[in-house]
């Protein structure tokens, strides 16, 4: 809208005979931008995260239209088939496709110009990283190549299932997710539970305990604990296979209406075929990928819900072809060829031709419905399947996140290994015995009862040998057979035990309350059951800022409008800006407060600049944008009827973006509502005149231009292209027309920081007029582009490269995003417990340091360094100075950065909380008294330091400074942040994000955390666990991480602690029974020992034990340090625990061999005897570490005891077995029970002695803490 052309205009639309003509290079159209210029551009400011100007959802390119003529008459339709960039990472040469990993996603793309890319020559070093970690890269989520190739594409004859699928067989529509079938669920699920290196090891175990020469137990006893987990793995992935083929079933046995002998009939979801076309009906769900040939509406619109594919909830619109769509309103039957790209994962683009009635039209990602997708607000839609079954997106978008392993496991495989150790060391003594006794005896080996050679018995075997292999075999057979006793050193039973504690704690993390988000309605969620203790020892937080730490609920606030700001005067609310604006026919659902200033303006009967500017700059928020009108009668309205010609109504806005959505709301909250919006044309209210805008083109936002533009023809036929975006891509693409502009530019830049600096997103508005001459070139251009197979994204960006240039300055917006409640709260807590957090985000440097002021993160006495480095030499530069500066020496080796997670055990001053602590440096300061440091790097100098050989640099400076802030940086550069820690410490890090841009790097990070927000759901299906809010991530760790290492830590060293007493027992009576390998147990007994009669206080003490309440450990947040230290499981730990084992077992061995030798006991008492004695002994073990007792947990621990009594009086009252009877006769003797209780005594004695003194004189932070909760209980009784 030019200022001598008025804002509204009587006379319609009339079409604009055009001359077809070839147009050459784009040079020389517009002065000022270039294609080459543009991609350097492009370079420049790809590092960003697009959530800053439209959101992180995808947005959706529209079919718009308008009649022209070239020889004859030709439509021409709009730019819906723009190849959308929304997550675009890279841009390699042209002659080769460049694999992109994004997250749980890969996208590629191809440039001719090998200067564009995003994270530059740092991307690829990365991608090698993120491409060897099996955390971001799964198997199962990289794709080939689908960029579509003149030569290969996938040919689909409309309405003829026949044709298409006889050539290449095509996939049918019937899914499967189910991973067995009945002939393969045994061997398959058997082969995959036999990639733990333990279970082959008892396999191999129970298979030489089948051999006779080394039959230690009884055959069936020796299989029993291998089959009885691999029977409880095996039905707990039947059921969950089962649930899947049930699913399965349900869902290929629904019902569509496909096109069968010129009627829609009804068929099964299983049998529909690429190239029949379906109809489907309102609130109906997509049943396969589909090109949509026609809908209710005769414009071709349609609106889709995407919540099932990527958990959006917004409407989507989605367009048919003019050319189809009217054929399919008018009931015609429609014939032609659709030539598209082969099957990928990308759901954000689809590059397709269509071929109809002799015309070849381009096809897009709007043109396309998924599968899984629901209609809404259409009536019915009919399309063409074009794939189907495992071939569609959403199909071979169904992977599972990539599975990630606890570090405390990592930890516990070496303790695995050094019991492995020790047994072999037992076996060798054992086998060693036993050929010194048998060399020893050699000549008493008939006579001696367990060597000897033949038979001295009545009988036919009377006389007969033995079958003795001599003194070496003998002695090798020992050694195994050691191996087969002494097997439950490798607790089996662990790992089960494991998997059951973390289950349980999942359910207590799910179901706690304080966790739960009353304004989603979501609960906290656990996806991953392997690293529930990980969250005890967090040290590196990396968080976003956009949905994360703010609640991604866009507010209009300021604007700068022709170089004036307005929003700081005086606000009045929307619904009540009818007192300056008039009467009002819309309602908005929010009310939005206006500047009446700017109001004033916007109605004064003038011709001025400053009031054209204005309306220009409302009329490009109502009208650049792909938001959805909804229309509600209001019949909720408070104004008089009287004084309103017509009905006020009710509107509601669906959009793709939040952004979108509080500008295009501001703009009705000004006057100017936009209430209709179809394929072609869009209608705004300005003030109660209808002002009807045909779009002759639509360029969407992508990441490499950063900018939206929309081509439309106003009623007096004047054309304008009007756009808006990134202040980083507008101002170098507006025109330069005079001191007045310079002078408006200027103010606008300042408002623009002013309104960054207030921690507000901004964008630029700005348009120009396109002449005719112009608008044909563009249009010429534009069908070139939007008709390529190959390359059609970077095409469709040099043409909106023509006309995104020499524009008119209008103004700038500044939105607010406001912090969620409880951030600075959470955050300073995350700080006392000595957690570094890290903010990575796309947003202006200004806006970033806005809100890390705001989240109370960043203070006001902190030194800021900033590096804003545009070459590789500059970076090193500026870091070399800052290290400098601040005293930052360079580490010396790698080795040195990782930590000693032994060392340094700091305690906590109770009465004093509220200190701020200070994190560990691996680098000292000059200044030890110097204020806090805080490191602010843009994207831009990612690019350089990433890639070349200042990664250490970043590194030292960064883990010396407290708080670390990245502003600008995309989503593969988040990921590189945190490799850099992990590769280069052993501190344990976590990422949180709530978009679709942060999978990256919640997968990189040793735990992820997605927050159910405004943007989908990509993170959280990419996440560990899931939350509503980052003020729950306080709670998660500080209470609950606490609670799972601890309990987990404990758990380990118990398990390890309970079954090598019993094995050493079992050594000590080896080595006084010469060598023997018998056993005074039953089979049966040491079969019972781990897995009934001492498994069930774990598991309940596992889940349900609490060193401290969550009110203290809120309260204090050092004693979280208790985990990343290693507190409650360490190497010395361990050791310590091995040497309390050695000192137990010598007790429970000899105390009832020293007891009953003058006695005419026989072996199977005694060995009944030490079977109660050491389940009893490992269970008040158990119960000297319990903090919290209950009820179930009393149950546990005294109930153990009484079910092993009971499983002892069943066995022995089996007449076949060895020890019929023996316990009723040992527990007739006085002297059996104090046997008992003389072993408890004495084997935990020193045991409670050294917890006593270590308690007195040198008390932990928990023992503190715990002191400190038991006196505050007292007192308050």
């Amino acid at each position: 809208m030019s200022s001598d052309q008025p804002l509204l205009s009587s006379s319609g639309p009339s079409p604009v005979q055009l001359t077809h003509r070839k147009v050459g290079s784009l040079s020389g159209l517009c002065s000022n931008a270039s294609f080459s210029s543009s991609i350097f551009d492009d370079a420049q400011s790809s590092n960003l995260d697009d959530k800053e100007y439209f959101g992180d959802s995808s947005l959706h390119e529209k079919s718009l239209e308008h009649c022209s003529s070239l020889a004859t008459t030709r439509q021409f339709q709009s730019a819906e088939s723009q190849f959308f960039q929304q997550f675009r990472l890279a841009c390699p040469t042209r002659d080769r496709g460049h694999l992109v990993s994004w997250g749980a996603m890969e996208l590629h793309d191809v440039d001719n110009n090998s200067a564009s890319f995003e994270i530059s020559r740092a991307s690829s070093r990365l991608q090698d990283k993120l491409n060897k970690s099996q955390r971001i890269r799964h198997k199962s989520v990289q794709f080939d190549d689908a960029l579509l190739h003149e030569d290969n594409p996938r040919l689909i004859y409309i309405n003829d299932p026949g044709r298409t699928n006889d050539k290449y067989e095509f996939t049918g529509n019937e899914i499967r997710t189910s991973k067995y079938t009945f002939i393969t669920f045994l061997p398959k699920n058997l082969f995959i539970q036999f990639h733990r290196v333990a279970y082959l090891y008892f396999l191999a175990i129970a298979a030489l305990n089948q051999l006779p020469p080394l039959a230690v137990f009884g055959r069936t006893a020796s299989l029993f604990p291998l089959l009885l987990v691999l029977c409880v793995t095996a039905i707990k992935d039947g059921y969950e296979d089962w649930r899947r083929h049930r699913s399965d079933r349900n869902e290929n046995n629904r019902e569509a209406l496909v096109l069968q002998s010129g009627e829609f009939q009804l068929k099964k979801w299983k049998k529909i075929q690429a190239g029949e076309v379906v109809k489907i009906h309102a609130n109906e769900t997509i049943p396969c990928d589909m090109v949509l040939l026609g809908t209710s509406d005769s414009s071709g619109i349609a609106y889709i819900q995407t919540m099932n594919l990527d958990g959006e909830s917004n409407l989507k619109t989605r367009y048919a072809r003019q050319e189809t769509a009217s054929a399919v309103f008018d009931e015609c039957t429609i014939f032609g060829l659709i030539r598209c790209e082969q099957p990928n994962r990308n759901i954000y683009e689809f590059t397709a031709n269509l071929e109809f009635k002799g015309h070849k039209v381009p096809l897009s990602q709007s043109n396309i419905v998924l599968r899984g997708c629901q209609l809404k607000n259409t009536d019915w839609i009919i399309g063409v399947v074009v794939y189907a079954g495992q071939e569609t997106k959403a199909m071979l978008n169904s992977a599972a996140s990539p599975s990630k392993r606890s570090r405390l496991e990592t930890y516990m495989n070496r303790e695995t290994m050094w019991l492995s150790i020790f047994l072999l060391v037992m076996c060798l003594v054992v086998a060693l015995g036993t050929g010194l006794w048998l060399i020893r005896h050699k000549h008493q080996l008939d006579t001696l009862p367990y060597y000897r050679k033949r038979y001295f018995t009545n009988g036919p075997q009377n006389g007969k040998r033995y079958k003795y292999y001599g003194i070496t075999m003998e002695t090798f057979f020992s050694f195994l057979s050691s191996i087969i006793v002494f097997q439950i050193m490798i607790p089996i039973s662990l790992y089960i035990t494991m998997e059951l504690v973390r289950l349980g704690q999942s359910y207590f993390l799910i179901g706690d309350k304080n966790m739960f988000d009353a304004g989603s309605g979501s609960r906290f969620q656990c996806r991953s059951l392997n690293i529930n203790e990980d969250l005890g020892q967090i040290r590196y937080v990396f968080s976003d800022k956009t949905g994360t730490l703010t609640e991604n609920k866009m507010e209009f606030r300021r604007a700068s409008v022709y170089g004036k700001n307005y929003g700081s005067s005086v606000l009045i609310p929307g619904d009540k800006s009818e007192a300056v604006s008039g009467r009002r026919r819309w309602k908005l659902n929010s009310v939005i407060a206006v500047d009446s200033e700017l109001l004033i303006l916007l109605h004064k009967h003038s011709i001025s600049d400053e009031r054209t500017a204005a309306h220009e700059f409302f009329l490009t928020l109502a009208a650049c944008n792909t938001v959805i009108p909804i229309l509600h009668h209001d019949t909720s309205s408070t104004y008089p009827s009287s004084e309103l010609n017509e009905d006020v109504k009710a509107i509601d806005y669906q959009g793709e973006s939040p952004d979108e959505q509080a500008l295009v709301s501001a703009a009705s909250a000004y006057g100017y509502t936009l209430f209709e919006r179809t394929s072609g044309h869009i209608v705004v209210d300005v003030n109660g005149e209808k002002l009807r805008l045909d779009v002759l083109g639509l360029h969407e936002f992508d990441s490499v231009r950063k900018r939206m533009s929309v081509v439309i023809r106003l009623p007096n036929n004047v054309v304008k292209v009007l756009v808006k975006g990134a202040d980083t891509s507008m101002l170098s693409i507006l025109a330069n027309a005079g001191v007045s502009n310079d002078d408006i530019q200027h103010a606008t830049e300042s408002h623009l920081s002013e309104y960054s600096s207030q921690g507000l997103r901004t964008l630029v508005v700005a348009a120009r007029d396109l002449s005719d001459e112009e608008l044909e070139q563009w249009q010429c251009r534009y069908e070139d582009a939007s008709t390529s197979l190959t390359d059609r994204g970077i095409k469709l960006r040099q043409t909106a490269a023509f006309i995104e240039c020499n524009l008119k300055l209008l103004g700038a917006t500044g939105i607010e995003d406001k912090l969620q409640d409880g951030v600075p709260e959470a955050i300073e807590s995350l700080r006392q417990a000595g957690m570094k957090v890290w903010i990575l985000t796309g947003d202006k440097q200004e806006t970033a340091i806005s809100v890390g002021l705001s989240c109370k993160l960043l203070t006001t006495d902190m030194q800021k360094i900033i590096i804003n480095g545009t070459s590789e030499i500059e970076c090193g530069n500026l870091l070399a100075d800052a290290m400098a500066k601040y005293g930052v020496k360079s580490s010396c080796s790698h080795q040195n950065l990782k930590q000693d997670k032994n060392a340094g055990h700091g305690h906590v001053e109770i009465c004093n909380v509220t200190k701020s602590v200070d994190m560990p440096q691996w680098n000292s300061k000059a200044d030890a008294n110097s204020a806090p440091l805080a490191l602010i790097i843009d994207g831009n100098s990612l690019v350089y330091i990433l890639e070349k050989d200042l990664e250490s640099e970043l590194f030292d400076l960064a883990t010396s400074c407290r708080v670390v802030l990245c502003c600008r940086v995309a989503p593969l550069q988040k990921a590189g942040i945190v490799d850099l820690i992990k590769s280069r410490t052993d501190d344990m890090t976590l990422a949180i994000g709530d978009g679709a841009n942060d999978v990256s790097m919640i997968q990189m990070a040793d735990v992820g955390v997605g927050i159910c927000g405004q943007e989908g759901r990509q993170a959280v299906m990419a996440s560990d666990f899931a939350m509503g809010q980052f003020q729950f991530l306080k709670r998660l760790l500080l209470v609950h991480g606490h609670w799972n290492y601890q309990r987990v830590g404990h758990l380990v060293l118990y398990n390890f602690y309970r079954n090598a007493v019993f094995v050493l027992m079992l050594f000590w009576y080896i080595l006084c029974t010469a060598f023997s390998t018998t056993s005074a147990l039953t089979d049966w007994s040491s079969v019972f020992y781990s897995v009934i009669y001492t498994s069930i206080p774990t598991i309940i003490v596992g889940i349900l034990d609490k060193d401290l309440s969550d009110k203290t450990l809120l309260l204090y947040p050092k004693l979280y340090g208790a985990g990343y230290r290693c507190d409650a499981y360490n190497l010395q730990l361990f050791w310590i625990t091995m040497i309390d084992t050695l000192w137990q077992s010598l007790v429970l061995f000899y105390i009832p061999l020293f007891t009953y030798k003058d006695s005419s006991i026989d072996i199977w008492s005694m060995g009944s005897l030490w079977t109660i004695a050491v389940v009893i002994l490992v269970n008040v073990h158990l119960a000297m570490d319990i903090q919290r007792w209950v009820l179930i947990t009393h149950v546990a621990i005294w109930g153990s005891i009484f079910i092993t009594y009971g499983c002892m009086v069943v066995i022995d009252s089996i007449p076949v077995f060895p020890n019929y009877w023996t316990i009723y006769h040992l527990a007739k003797s006085p002297t059996y029970w104090i046997t008992i209780l003389l072993i408890t005594i004495v084997a935990l004695l020193p045991r409670f002695i050294c917890k006593f003194v270590y308690q007195i004189f040198w008390p932990s932070d928990i023992h503190i803490a715990r002191e400190a909760e038991i006196l505050k209980k007292r007192d308050f009784l």
